[in-house]
């Protein structure tokens, strides 16, 4: 049987993956096999609030409720219920928003220079952040995702550049069967599947030069609603102009969704393994590494 120190460290590495629904799978699976445990309980209402949607906060509350019959004074319990209630609605749930108050004078009485107690005053300081501070917060999300999707072009264009339109797409599967849970090289395979095939050539001719090609975009509709206006065709600014970006807007769009899907690999193979691992633990009596 999987013992209950391979579930936590499967449900740690799935999460740093990114795989929250993993994290559900796996800390069910502990649930079922081994019994109620915070600790399970404390990843299954992780891998909830990481959704960030009702129902997920739902079942989330239900399981760290469950946790702390079990452990009043489980720290992480705590810390993630506390966060889940201070960033619920005020208006839709204010029985969970209410009871931040006391979930912090909990762990602030239990352990007040702990690092659960630090995320507490981390989520308290994002609560009561102003406008611009939220502003600001919307900024780093879009850079950190811009990031992201200029090096997933890159990445593109160097396939493409050094293997051809032809061979690209082999030699990038080759790469990612060699290293099955490396999220960039599934990120790139998964773009290049996505937009295969002659009829996709004008996509990836804009993804590889997609920051130029925004850039003329963006000229070509200033100057569009610009013309538009100067001879009286419209008023003010229309949306003729900004048809010019829609070509940009669809290639990120598939770049987003090729993005998930590399993403979703990586999970599954890195899921796939953490269970078979378990499951040759489970029968020689040994425990994983890590």
């Amino acid at each position: 049987m999987t013992t209950a120190e391979a579930y936590f460290a499967r449900c740690e590495q799935l999460y740093l993956a990114g795989g929250h629904a993993a994290v559900r799978r796996a800390a069910r699976e502990g649930l079922d096999a081994l019994g109620p445990s915070p600790d399970l309980y404390c990843w299954l209402a992780v891998g909830h609030t990481a959704a960030d949607e009702d129902d997920h906060d739902d079942a989330a509350e239900e399981a760290f409720r469950a946790g702390l019959k079990l452990d009043p004074d489980h720290l992480g319990l705590l810390a993630g219920y506390t966060e889940l209630c201070l960033r619920a609605d005020g208006f839709e749930h204010p029985g969970r928003s209410a009871r931040a108050v006391a979930l912090t004078a909990r762990i602030k009485a239990l352990a007040p220079e702990s690092p659960e107690a630090e995320r507490v005053e981390s989520a308290e300081r994002l609560h009561r952040r102003g406008y611009w501070e939220d502003i600001r917060l919307q900024a780093a999300r879009a850079a950190v995702t811009s990031r992201a999707v200029e090096e997933q072009s890159a990445d593109l264009t160097y396939a493409l550049r050094r293997h051809g339109d032809q061979d690209a797409r082999a030699a990038v599967r080759a790469h990612e069967t060699a290293r099955p849970t490396d999220r960039r090289a599934a990120v790139l395979a998964a773009t290049l599947d996505a937009l295969s095939g002659p009829w996709n050539a004008p996509v990836r001719l804009l993804a590889r030069y997609r920051t130029a090609a925004w850039v003329v975009s963006v000229v070509l509709s200033y100057a569009t609603n610009l013309v538009l206006r100067e001879t009286g065709v419209v008023d003010s600014f229309s949306l003729w102009g900004w048809l010019w970006l829609l070509p940009m807007a669809l290639v990120d769009r598939r770049f987003a969704a090729a993005r998930r899907a590399g993403e979703e690999r990586v999970v599954a193979r890195l899921e796939a393994g953490l269970s078979a691992a378990g499951e040759t633990t489970g029968r020689t009596g040994h425990q994983p590494i890590g």
